[in-house]
Protein backbone atom coordinates (compact mmCIF):
# COMPACT_ATOMS: atom_id res chain seq x y z
CA UNK A 1 0.00 0.00 0.00
CA UNK A 2 1.51 3.21 -1.16
CA UNK A 3 0.57 5.79 0.94
CA UNK A 4 -2.09 8.78 0.19
CA UNK A 5 -2.40 11.97 1.25
CA UNK A 6 -5.33 13.88 1.53
CA UNK A 7 -4.09 17.32 2.83
CA UNK A 8 -5.74 19.58 -0.31
CA UNK A 9 -8.91 17.41 -0.72
CA UNK A 10 -9.66 17.68 3.34
CA UNK A 11 -9.22 21.89 3.42
CA UNK A 12 -11.31 22.02 -0.24
CA UNK A 13 -14.18 19.87 2.13
CA UNK A 14 -13.98 22.47 4.89
CA UNK A 15 -13.62 25.67 2.57
CA UNK A 16 -17.40 23.88 -0.10
CA UNK A 17 -18.81 23.74 3.56
CA UNK A 18 -19.27 27.27 4.18
CA UNK A 19 -20.45 28.06 0.58
CA UNK A 20 -22.06 24.62 -0.47
CA UNK A 21 -24.40 22.42 1.71
CA UNK A 22 -22.96 18.69 1.95
CA UNK A 23 -20.07 20.55 -0.17
CA UNK A 24 -21.34 18.30 -3.14
CA UNK A 25 -24.16 18.76 -5.36
CA UNK A 26 -24.68 14.93 -5.32
CA UNK A 27 -25.69 12.87 -2.49
CA UNK A 28 -23.79 10.11 -3.68
CA UNK A 29 -20.86 11.61 -4.73
CA UNK A 30 -20.17 13.59 -1.27
CA UNK A 31 -18.32 12.80 1.98
CA UNK A 32 -21.18 10.62 3.09
CA UNK A 33 -20.41 8.09 0.71
CA UNK A 34 -16.24 7.56 1.75
CA UNK A 35 -14.38 7.16 4.90
CA UNK A 36 -13.66 10.79 5.42
CA UNK A 37 -10.20 11.32 6.57
CA UNK A 38 -9.15 8.20 4.21
CA UNK A 39 -10.21 8.72 0.94
CA UNK A 40 -10.43 11.50 -1.73
CA UNK A 41 -13.43 13.95 -1.63
CA UNK A 42 -12.53 16.13 -4.87
CA UNK A 43 -11.15 15.08 -8.43
CA UNK A 44 -9.41 17.03 -10.78
CA UNK A 45 -9.33 15.20 -14.19
CA UNK A 46 -9.80 11.71 -16.14
CA UNK A 47 -8.46 9.56 -18.30
CA UNK A 48 -9.50 6.49 -19.79
CA UNK A 49 -10.71 4.44 -17.03
CA UNK A 50 -8.62 6.35 -14.54
CA UNK A 51 -9.24 9.60 -12.35
CA UNK A 52 -6.18 11.56 -10.37
CA UNK A 53 -7.40 13.52 -6.97
CA UNK A 54 -6.38 17.42 -6.23
CA UNK A 55 -3.64 15.92 -4.35
CA UNK A 56 -2.47 13.91 -7.23
CA UNK A 57 -3.27 10.22 -6.28
CA UNK A 58 -4.50 8.56 -9.15
CA UNK A 59 -7.46 5.42 -8.82
CA UNK A 60 -8.54 3.11 -11.41
CA UNK A 61 -12.49 4.52 -11.15
CA UNK A 62 -15.30 2.05 -10.63
CA UNK A 63 -17.56 4.64 -10.19
CA UNK A 64 -17.68 6.63 -13.41
CA UNK A 65 -19.95 10.02 -12.40
CA UNK A 66 -22.06 7.21 -10.99
CA UNK A 67 -22.20 5.70 -14.51
CA UNK A 68 -22.83 8.50 -17.52
CA UNK A 69 -19.27 7.28 -18.45
CA UNK A 70 -19.12 4.62 -20.72
CA UNK A 71 -16.35 5.01 -22.87
CA UNK A 72 -14.41 6.03 -20.76
CA UNK A 73 -12.52 9.47 -19.88
CA UNK A 74 -11.82 12.03 -22.63
CA UNK A 75 -12.83 9.62 -25.39
CA UNK A 76 -10.91 10.89 -28.69
CA UNK A 77 -14.21 10.94 -30.56
CA UNK A 78 -16.62 12.13 -28.26
CA UNK A 79 -14.17 15.06 -27.43
CA UNK A 80 -13.93 15.52 -31.00
CA UNK A 81 -18.20 15.69 -31.77
CA UNK A 82 -18.10 18.38 -28.87
CA UNK A 83 -15.12 20.53 -30.17
CA UNK A 84 -16.91 20.64 -33.79
CA UNK A 85 -19.91 22.01 -32.03
CA UNK A 86 -18.43 24.41 -29.74
CA UNK A 87 -16.92 26.08 -32.93
CA UNK A 88 -20.71 25.83 -33.99
CA UNK A 89 -22.64 27.07 -31.23
CA UNK A 90 -24.10 25.64 -27.71
CA UNK A 91 -27.54 26.67 -27.19
CA UNK A 92 -29.57 28.09 -29.91
CA UNK A 93 -33.21 30.16 -30.16
CA UNK A 94 -34.30 27.52 -32.64
CA UNK A 95 -34.12 24.09 -32.76
CA UNK A 96 -31.52 22.17 -34.35
CA UNK A 97 -30.74 19.28 -36.80
CA UNK A 98 -28.52 17.59 -33.81
CA UNK A 99 -32.22 16.55 -31.55
CA UNK A 100 -33.95 15.27 -35.16
CA UNK A 101 -30.55 12.98 -35.74
CA UNK A 102 -30.36 11.53 -32.22
CA UNK A 103 -34.48 11.09 -32.17
CA UNK A 104 -34.15 9.21 -35.06
CA UNK A 105 -31.41 6.97 -33.97
CA UNK A 106 -32.59 6.24 -30.44
CA UNK A 107 -36.50 5.23 -32.36
CA UNK A 108 -34.43 2.86 -34.76
CA UNK A 109 -32.15 1.19 -31.37
CA UNK A 110 -34.95 0.99 -28.64
CA UNK A 111 -37.89 -1.20 -29.29
CA UNK A 112 -40.71 1.03 -27.77
CA UNK A 113 -38.67 4.16 -29.05
CA UNK A 114 -41.38 5.86 -31.65
CA UNK A 115 -40.72 9.58 -30.60
CA UNK A 116 -38.82 11.48 -28.45
CA UNK A 117 -38.14 14.12 -26.05
CA UNK A 118 -34.79 15.42 -24.71
CA UNK A 119 -34.03 16.61 -20.90
CA UNK A 120 -30.98 17.28 -18.87
CA UNK A 121 -30.85 14.21 -16.39
CA UNK A 122 -32.71 11.08 -15.51
CA UNK A 123 -35.14 12.99 -12.94
CA UNK A 124 -36.50 15.32 -16.09
CA UNK A 125 -37.62 12.01 -18.07
CA UNK A 126 -39.01 10.10 -15.09
CA UNK A 127 -40.76 12.87 -14.06
CA UNK A 128 -42.15 14.09 -17.53
CA UNK A 129 -42.84 10.20 -18.04
CA UNK A 130 -45.03 10.16 -15.30
CA UNK A 131 -46.92 13.78 -16.19
CA UNK A 132 -47.40 12.20 -19.40
CA UNK A 133 -48.83 8.61 -17.52
CA UNK A 134 -51.35 11.16 -15.50
CA UNK A 135 -52.60 13.43 -18.69
CA UNK A 136 -53.22 10.13 -21.02
CA UNK A 137 -54.90 8.28 -18.28
CA UNK A 138 -56.39 10.86 -15.88
CA UNK A 139 -55.19 8.96 -12.89
CA UNK A 140 -53.48 9.70 -10.18
CA UNK A 141 -51.55 7.10 -8.40
CA UNK A 142 -48.18 5.70 -9.57
CA UNK A 143 -46.57 2.34 -8.48
CA UNK A 144 -42.72 2.47 -8.80
CA UNK A 145 -39.73 -0.26 -7.93
CA UNK A 146 -35.84 1.33 -7.93
CA UNK A 147 -34.80 4.50 -7.79
CA UNK A 148 -36.46 7.31 -9.94
CA UNK A 149 -34.79 10.28 -9.14
CA UNK A 150 -35.33 13.45 -6.71
CA UNK A 151 -38.60 14.85 -7.85
CA UNK A 152 -41.75 15.05 -5.32
CA UNK A 153 -43.96 11.97 -7.18
CA UNK A 154 -41.22 9.35 -6.37
CA UNK A 155 -38.76 10.93 -3.15
CA UNK A 156 -41.78 11.75 -1.28
CA UNK A 157 -42.24 7.95 -0.49
CA UNK A 158 -38.69 7.27 0.69
CA UNK A 159 -37.08 8.53 3.64
CA UNK A 160 -35.79 11.27 2.27
CA UNK A 161 -39.57 12.99 2.14
CA UNK A 162 -38.78 15.87 3.67
CA UNK A 163 -40.25 18.62 1.98
CA UNK A 164 -42.64 16.88 0.10
CA UNK A 165 -46.46 17.65 0.69
CA UNK A 166 -48.44 14.80 2.46
CA UNK A 167 -50.74 14.44 -0.18
CA UNK A 168 -48.01 13.80 -2.96
CA UNK A 169 -46.06 11.08 -0.37
CA UNK A 170 -49.75 9.31 -0.44
CA UNK A 171 -49.37 9.05 -4.57
CA UNK A 172 -47.17 6.35 -5.07
CA UNK A 173 -46.15 2.91 -3.40
CA UNK A 174 -43.48 0.86 -3.73
CA UNK A 175 -43.02 -2.97 -5.06
CA UNK A 176 -40.23 -5.21 -4.91
CA UNK A 177 -38.75 -6.13 -7.81
CA UNK A 178 -39.43 -9.94 -8.83
CA UNK A 179 -42.55 -9.83 -6.93
CA UNK A 180 -45.34 -9.39 -9.49
CA UNK A 181 -47.69 -10.50 -6.71
CA UNK A 182 -46.96 -7.38 -4.65
CA UNK A 183 -47.94 -5.22 -7.46
CA UNK A 184 -50.84 -6.82 -8.61
CA UNK A 185 -51.84 -6.33 -4.53
CA UNK A 186 -51.55 -2.51 -5.01
CA UNK A 187 -53.26 -2.21 -8.59
CA UNK A 188 -56.14 -4.32 -7.05
CA UNK A 189 -56.46 -2.46 -4.23
CA UNK A 190 -57.56 1.14 -5.65
CA UNK A 191 -58.73 0.06 -8.92
CA UNK A 192 -58.70 2.58 -12.12
CA UNK A 193 -56.18 5.15 -9.55
CA UNK A 194 -53.16 4.15 -10.87
CA UNK A 195 -51.72 6.05 -14.24
CA UNK A 196 -48.38 4.26 -14.18
CA UNK A 197 -45.88 1.77 -12.93
CA UNK A 198 -42.26 2.46 -12.75
CA UNK A 199 -39.57 0.18 -12.64
CA UNK A 200 -35.95 -0.22 -13.10
CA UNK A 201 -36.12 -3.90 -15.79
CA UNK A 202 -32.80 -5.13 -14.60
CA UNK A 203 -30.25 -4.03 -11.87
CA UNK A 204 -28.69 -5.81 -8.92
CA UNK A 205 -30.69 -8.37 -10.07
CA UNK A 206 -31.38 -9.71 -13.77
CA UNK A 207 -35.46 -10.29 -13.71
CA UNK A 208 -36.73 -13.71 -12.71
CA UNK A 209 -38.21 -15.43 -16.01
CA UNK A 210 -42.03 -14.16 -16.38
CA UNK A 211 -41.55 -10.79 -14.52
CA UNK A 212 -41.76 -8.39 -16.94
CA UNK A 213 -44.11 -10.01 -18.86
CA UNK A 214 -46.41 -10.52 -15.69
CA UNK A 215 -45.80 -6.69 -15.49
CA UNK A 216 -46.91 -6.08 -19.00
CA UNK A 217 -49.96 -7.95 -18.52
CA UNK A 218 -50.78 -6.38 -15.35
CA UNK A 219 -50.54 -2.86 -16.86
CA UNK A 220 -52.64 -3.87 -19.78
CA UNK A 221 -55.42 -6.01 -17.46
CA UNK A 222 -55.87 -2.41 -15.49
CA UNK A 223 -55.21 0.62 -17.91
CA UNK A 224 -51.88 2.05 -16.55
CA UNK A 225 -49.21 2.83 -18.44
CA UNK A 226 -45.59 0.50 -18.39
CA UNK A 227 -42.80 2.97 -18.07
CA UNK A 228 -38.75 1.41 -18.11
CA UNK A 229 -36.61 3.51 -15.94
CA UNK A 230 -33.84 2.64 -18.32
CA UNK A 231 -30.95 5.04 -17.00
CA UNK A 232 -28.60 3.00 -15.80
CA UNK A 233 -29.66 0.13 -17.92
CA UNK A 234 -29.49 1.99 -21.23
CA UNK A 235 -27.16 1.13 -23.64
CA UNK A 236 -25.28 -0.64 -21.06
CA UNK A 237 -26.84 -3.79 -20.81
CA UNK A 238 -27.96 -3.54 -24.61
CA UNK A 239 -28.10 -1.02 -26.84
CA UNK A 240 -31.94 -0.73 -26.87
CA UNK A 241 -32.17 -1.77 -22.96
CA UNK A 242 -33.72 -4.44 -20.66
CA UNK A 243 -36.47 -3.76 -22.98
CA UNK A 244 -34.42 -4.95 -25.85
CA UNK A 245 -32.30 -7.48 -23.86
CA UNK A 246 -35.67 -9.48 -22.18
CA UNK A 247 -38.00 -8.54 -25.32
CA UNK A 248 -40.78 -7.06 -23.06
CA UNK A 249 -42.04 -3.57 -24.53
CA UNK A 250 -43.27 -1.06 -22.40
CA UNK A 251 -45.64 2.23 -23.37
CA UNK A 252 -42.56 4.52 -22.22
CA UNK A 253 -39.11 4.63 -21.60
CA UNK A 254 -36.46 6.90 -19.95
CA UNK A 255 -33.13 6.96 -20.55
CA UNK A 256 -29.93 9.14 -19.50
CA UNK A 257 -26.51 8.72 -17.93
CA UNK A 258 -24.32 6.45 -20.48
CA UNK A 259 -26.14 8.02 -23.63
CA UNK A 260 -23.63 10.77 -23.24
CA UNK A 261 -20.04 9.58 -22.12
CA UNK A 262 -20.80 12.42 -19.13
CA UNK A 263 -22.18 14.80 -20.88
CA UNK A 264 -25.58 15.58 -18.99
CA UNK A 265 -28.29 14.34 -21.30
CA UNK A 266 -31.81 12.34 -20.91
CA UNK A 267 -34.59 11.28 -23.22
CA UNK A 268 -37.99 10.33 -22.45
CA UNK A 269 -38.54 7.86 -25.15
CA UNK A 270 -41.96 5.54 -26.11
CA UNK A 271 -45.54 4.83 -28.02
CA UNK A 272 -46.79 7.72 -30.44
CA UNK A 273 -49.65 7.39 -28.92
CA UNK A 274 -49.37 8.43 -25.88
CA UNK A 275 -46.21 11.16 -26.68
CA UNK A 276 -48.54 13.02 -28.57
CA UNK A 277 -49.63 14.23 -25.48
CA UNK A 278 -46.16 15.91 -25.00
CA UNK A 279 -48.07 18.44 -27.52
CA UNK A 280 -50.31 19.12 -24.09
CA UNK A 281 -48.37 18.91 -20.96
CA UNK A 282 -45.79 21.29 -20.32
CA UNK A 283 -42.34 19.77 -20.12
CA UNK A 284 -39.91 22.13 -21.53
CA UNK A 285 -36.33 23.53 -20.11
CA UNK A 286 -33.68 26.32 -22.02
CA UNK A 287 -31.37 23.79 -22.20
CA UNK A 288 -33.48 20.67 -23.48
CA UNK A 289 -31.65 20.71 -26.51
CA UNK A 290 -27.94 22.12 -25.82
CA UNK A 291 -26.08 21.22 -28.43
CA UNK A 292 -22.83 20.10 -27.33
CA UNK A 293 -24.62 17.28 -25.04
CA UNK A 294 -26.65 16.03 -28.43
CA UNK A 295 -23.65 15.89 -30.41
CA UNK A 296 -21.71 14.03 -27.80
CA UNK A 297 -24.66 11.84 -27.58
CA UNK A 298 -24.90 10.92 -31.11
CA UNK A 299 -20.99 10.23 -30.82
CA UNK A 300 -21.22 8.17 -27.81
CA UNK A 301 -24.36 6.02 -28.68
CA UNK A 302 -22.67 5.63 -32.77
CA UNK A 303 -19.33 4.42 -31.04
CA UNK A 304 -21.18 1.99 -28.68
CA UNK A 305 -23.02 0.41 -31.53
CA UNK A 306 -20.06 -0.16 -34.10
CA UNK A 307 -18.10 -2.20 -31.05
CA UNK A 308 -20.74 -3.70 -29.69
CA UNK A 309 -20.06 -1.77 -26.56
CA UNK A 310 -22.55 -3.46 -23.62
CA UNK A 311 -21.02 -7.18 -25.03
CA UNK A 312 -17.75 -5.84 -24.27
CA UNK A 313 -18.41 -4.54 -21.06
CA UNK A 314 -20.55 -7.45 -20.08
CA UNK A 315 -16.98 -9.30 -20.57
CA UNK A 316 -15.56 -6.91 -18.33
CA UNK A 317 -17.34 -7.49 -15.45
CA UNK A 318 -17.74 -11.08 -15.87
CA UNK A 319 -13.91 -11.61 -15.79
CA UNK A 320 -14.16 -8.84 -13.04
CA UNK A 321 -16.86 -10.69 -10.86
CA UNK A 322 -14.59 -14.05 -11.07
CA UNK A 323 -11.46 -12.32 -9.99
CA UNK A 324 -13.23 -10.72 -6.78
CA UNK A 325 -14.86 -13.36 -5.73
CA UNK A 326 -11.47 -15.27 -5.75
CA UNK A 327 -10.47 -12.57 -3.71
CA UNK A 328 -13.23 -12.61 -1.32
CA UNK A 329 -12.40 -16.17 -0.90
CA UNK A 330 -8.72 -16.20 -0.61
CA UNK A 331 -8.88 -13.76 1.99
CA UNK A 332 -11.18 -15.75 4.29
CA UNK A 333 -14.06 -13.71 3.67
CA UNK A 334 -16.98 -15.31 2.35
CA UNK A 335 -19.17 -15.15 5.54
CA UNK A 336 -18.26 -11.18 5.05
CA UNK A 337 -18.84 -10.52 1.33
CA UNK A 338 -20.79 -10.99 -1.87
CA UNK A 339 -20.07 -10.60 -5.13
CA UNK A 340 -23.64 -10.43 -7.18
CA UNK A 341 -25.43 -8.63 -9.59
CA UNK A 342 -25.37 -9.35 -13.49
CA UNK A 343 -21.75 -9.37 -15.52
CA UNK A 344 -22.42 -5.91 -16.84
CA UNK A 345 -22.61 -4.26 -13.50
CA UNK A 346 -21.27 -6.56 -10.58
CA UNK A 347 -21.77 -5.92 -6.97
CA UNK A 348 -19.36 -6.14 -4.23
CA UNK A 349 -22.12 -5.86 -0.83
CA UNK A 350 -21.42 -7.06 2.91
CA UNK A 351 -23.46 -9.70 4.02
CA UNK A 352 -24.41 -7.62 7.13
CA UNK A 353 -26.87 -5.25 8.05
CA UNK A 354 -27.18 -2.42 10.61
CA UNK A 355 -24.26 -1.43 12.38
CA UNK A 356 -22.26 -4.24 11.42
CA UNK A 357 -22.87 -4.01 7.27
CA UNK A 358 -22.00 -0.19 7.90
CA UNK A 359 -18.22 -0.53 9.01
CA UNK A 360 -18.19 -3.70 6.75
CA UNK A 361 -18.71 -1.38 3.73
CA UNK A 362 -16.60 1.46 5.40
CA UNK A 363 -13.66 -0.80 5.59
CA UNK A 364 -14.14 -2.20 1.58
CA UNK A 365 -14.08 1.96 0.62
CA UNK A 366 -11.44 2.48 2.80
CA UNK A 367 -8.78 -0.46 1.81
CA UNK A 368 -10.09 -0.07 -1.69
CA UNK A 369 -9.32 3.65 -2.05
CA UNK A 370 -5.76 2.97 -0.58
CA UNK A 371 -4.80 0.36 -3.14
CA UNK A 372 -5.82 3.16 -6.11
CA UNK A 373 -9.04 1.53 -6.78
CA UNK A 374 -13.03 4.05 -6.70
CA UNK A 375 -15.26 1.73 -5.74
CA UNK A 376 -18.24 1.79 -4.05
CA UNK A 377 -19.82 -1.44 -4.37
CA UNK A 378 -21.24 -1.19 -7.34
CA UNK A 379 -18.83 -1.96 -10.71
CA UNK A 380 -19.43 0.24 -12.71
CA UNK A 381 -17.59 -0.25 -16.17
CA UNK A 382 -16.77 1.52 -19.32
CA UNK A 383 -14.52 0.28 -22.81
CA UNK A 384 -11.39 1.83 -21.27
CA UNK A 385 -11.40 -0.41 -18.22
CA UNK A 386 -10.80 -3.13 -20.91
CA UNK A 387 -7.17 -1.69 -21.91
CA UNK A 388 -4.15 -3.19 -21.93
CA UNK A 389 -3.44 -3.91 -17.74
CA UNK A 390 -6.59 -2.40 -16.29
CA UNK A 391 -7.95 -5.34 -15.19
CA UNK A 392 -4.83 -7.05 -13.79
CA UNK A 393 -4.40 -3.98 -11.69
CA UNK A 394 -7.79 -3.84 -10.51
CA UNK A 395 -7.62 -7.57 -9.01
CA UNK A 396 -3.92 -7.33 -7.60
CA UNK A 397 -5.13 -4.77 -5.92
CA UNK A 398 -8.12 -5.84 -4.51
CA UNK A 399 -6.25 -8.77 -3.70
CA UNK A 400 -4.13 -6.66 -1.17
CA UNK A 401 -7.14 -4.84 0.18
CA UNK A 402 -9.14 -7.98 0.78
CA UNK A 403 -6.20 -9.39 2.85
CA UNK A 404 -5.79 -5.84 5.09
CA UNK A 405 -10.03 -6.64 5.89
CA UNK A 406 -9.21 -9.44 6.75
CA UNK A 407 -6.54 -8.32 9.24
CA UNK A 408 -8.89 -5.91 10.69
CA UNK A 409 -11.92 -8.05 11.34
CA UNK A 410 -8.77 -10.73 12.80
CA UNK A 411 -8.02 -7.82 15.31
CA UNK A 412 -11.35 -8.45 17.13
CA UNK A 413 -11.75 -4.64 16.61
CA UNK A 414 -12.61 -3.87 12.82
CA UNK A 415 -13.99 -0.47 13.69
CA UNK A 416 -10.84 0.63 15.32
CA UNK A 417 -9.09 -0.20 11.80
CA UNK A 418 -10.83 2.53 10.06
CA UNK A 419 -8.91 5.71 9.92
CA UNK A 420 -11.53 8.22 9.31
CA UNK A 421 -15.19 8.37 9.85
CA UNK A 422 -17.38 5.64 8.44
CA UNK A 423 -19.79 5.89 5.45
CA UNK A 424 -23.44 7.03 6.20
CA UNK A 425 -26.09 5.81 4.00
CA UNK A 426 -28.06 8.02 1.89
CA UNK A 427 -30.62 5.51 1.41
CA UNK A 428 -31.32 2.47 0.04
CA UNK A 429 -34.04 1.15 -2.49
CA UNK A 430 -32.00 -1.40 -4.54
CA UNK A 431 -31.20 -4.74 -3.38
CA UNK A 432 -27.89 -5.77 -2.81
Amino acid sequence: MSERRFDRSNALYERALRTIPLASQTFSKSAMTLVRGASPLFLERGRGAAVWDVDGNRYVDYVLGLLPVVLGYGDPEVDAAIRAQLERGISFSLATELEVELAELLCRLIPCAEMVRFGKNGSDATSAAIRLARAVTGRERVAHCGYHGWHDWYIGSTVRHLGVPRAVCELSASFAFNDADALAALLEAKPQEYAAVILEPAGSYDPKPGFLEAVRDLCDAHGAILVFDEIVTGFRIHLGGAQARYGVTPDLACFGKAMGNGMPIAAIVGRRQVMRAMDEIFFSGTFGGEALSLAASLATVRKLEALDGPARIAGLGGRLALGLRAAVAQAGLGTRYKVGGPDWRPVVSPLSAGPDGIIATSLFRQEMVAEGLLLLGGVNLCLAHGEAGVLDETLAAARRAFDRIAAAYASNDPAACLRGQPVQPVFQVRPQ
